[in-house]
């Protein structure tokens, strides 16, 4: 197995050791607070005591004493503690979940110090007050613990103990005790006023770092590793010619060849498909001199190939989108098919007849008999031939047979600048080409737009599979045969889809591809 190496079972184990740290975090937050959970936390551990004779307070714990404090002297080793009690759970806590007895709910223990005097507050919830009414007696002077009653408390509420002590100094431990039915009582770690708030949880500390891990393991291998060469790089001069809509994927993927394959040299020159039909077969018939084998050409071409070319051998590459086009003075955003067909019939003259009071003469601006993009779209949407070329310059008639202005040009671009440039203008090109132009906008045909994610479920019209011709079959060492497996197969599929095709390689494009 080519993949079971060192580099991909590293990558694999940290993908996976991200993936579950990930997971279990998500699982501890939600799962673990969907319990009835009761915090506390000591929110103030202060000593009243230990005063120096002369007033300055020197040590941990010492303090400054005046007045009712200084004059008491059971209180020289006197401390304060606030206790905040709360539900921190995802679940209200009621009295019958108290399990430790029936007098008491929770019991709060102070070791090494005597409890002298508690104040109970709780002033985000009074009501929790009434449970501590003349029948809770409190601890008796010098207890070392407080049974506290078995006090309600729904979600976030809470009520602070502050506790007078003696016999101890302060941070000697306090805890909270009891038994809660479905659930559990534990030290909430939350900061004290005095304390510094982390910046992040323990939680979220942890996640990070081994998510860090992960990223830089994994960005580590990615340097290490460097990008093979597409198999079989051949050396040599290929060209390819024929659809001028395939040509700006062509032109890229060219540059990417050139760059993985050194020594290759890729010259891209389309000039319509059919025209590139006829320049691979003249290469074939009569191969240049000296030239040895079926020549180094690849033409692509919109739709299959016409009949009569029996050596030329075509593989199918992707599906293209192609697309209406008008200017931008036409406000038309979607026509019906039997308006397209109407207007390329000569039958509408002027945009009047579809945009009442818009008076604009219909200018048709079609490519030339070579191009794959108008016989798509004859066979396609018009299921006809266009109309006779009636105007040189796209303008004006020429030919006073004409009830309408039809001009052809040669490429894609051409169509583009007429259409942007000339009122009332509508011409076709492939989905992607003319994207950054002015003047124009894309026309839906039935309220239905080229969606490339869309192919094969819509009904969209317009679409045909682009194919790649070769002379007989090219030999396998050879440029020709290389450049096509990088087209069909390889790197190249990433920059056919970035240009709005399906290529026919992928699942979903083998489908499409295969019903033609």
């Amino acid at each position: 197995m080519d993949w079971l190496t060192a580099e991909n079972l590293i990558a694999l184990v940290t993908a996976l050791l991200g993936v579950l740290v990930s997971t279990g975090a998500v699982w501890y937050e939600r799962r673990v607070p969907h319990q009835r959970r009761i915090g506390y936390r000591v929110q103030l551990d202060t000593t009243i005591g230990n005063a120096a004779a002369n007033g300055a307070a020197t040590g941990p714990g010492a303090a400054v004493r005046r007045g009712f404090f200084n004059a008491t002297p059971a209180l020289r080793d006197a401390t304060l503690v606030l206790l905040r009690i709360e539900n921190d759970g995802a679940m209200s806590i009621g009295a019958d979940h108290y399990t430790d007895g029936d007098d008491h709910g929770l019991t709060v223990e102070f070791e090494h110090r005597r409890v002298q005097a508690v104040v109970v507050t709780a002033p985000d919830h009074p009501r929790l007050l009434s449970h501590f009414s003349d029948s809770w007696v409190g601890p008796a002077e010098g207890d070392a613990a407080i049974q506290l009653p078995k006090v309600p408390l729904n979600r976030g509420a809470h009520y602070k103990l502050l506790v007078l002590l003696t016999g101890g100094p302060i941070g000697d431990p306090v805890s909270v005790d009891g038994n809660i039915a479905e659930g559990h009582v534990h030290v909430n770690h939350s900061t004290t006023p005095d304390d510094k708030p982390p910046v992040f949880s323990r939680v979220a500390r942890t996640v990070t770092v081994v998510l860090t891990v992960c990223v830089v393991a994994l960005a580590a291998i990615i340097v290490r590793e460097q990008t093979p060469p597409p198999i079989g790089c051949a050396k040599g001069t290929l060209t390819v010619t024929g659809s001028t809509a395939f040509a700006p994927v062509v032109r890229e993927l060219a540059k990417k060849y050139e760059k993985d394959c050194p020594g290759s040299t890729v010259n891209v020159t389309a000039h319509g498909s059919t025209a590139g039909i006829r320049e691979l077969e003249a290469s074939g018939a009569k191969p240049a001199k000296g030239a040895k084998g079926a020549p180094a050409v690849v033409a692509l071409s919109d739709g299959r190939k016409p009949s009569g070319y029996p050596q030329l051998r075509e593989n199918m590459v992707a599906v293209s989108l192609f697309t209406l086009v008008l200017n931008d003075g036409i406000p038309v955003e979607t026509l019906t098919l039997d308006e397209i067909r109407r207007l390329y019939r000569g039958e509408i003259k002027d945009w009047n007849e579809l945009v009442p009071g818009l008076h604009r003469p219909v200018r048709l601006i079609s490519r030339d008999a070579n191009s794959g993009t108008r016989e798509v779209f004859q066979r396609r949407v018009l299921g006809r031939n266009e109309l006779a070329n009636s105007s040189l310059n796209c303008e004006t008639i020429d030919d006073p047979a004409s009830t309408v202005v039809r001009c052809e040009l040669d490429s894609t671009e051409q169509v583009l600048a007429a259409v942007a440039k000339l009122p009332g203008a509508i011409g076709y090109t492939e989905l992607r080409s003319g994207s950054d132009l002015k003047g124009l906008h894309r026309v839906a045909i039935d309220g239905r737009r080229p969606v490339v994610e869309e192919i094969g479920e819509s009904p969209y019209p317009y679409r045909e599979i682009e194919y790649a011709y070769t002379w007989g079959q090219p030999p396998a060492d050879s440029l020709t045969s290389s450049f096509l497996n990088y087209l069909i197969r390889g790197s190249g599929q990433d920059v056919v889809l970035t240009h709005g095709h399906l290529p026919c390689s992928t699942p979903k494009g083998m489908k499409v591809c295969g019903d033609g």
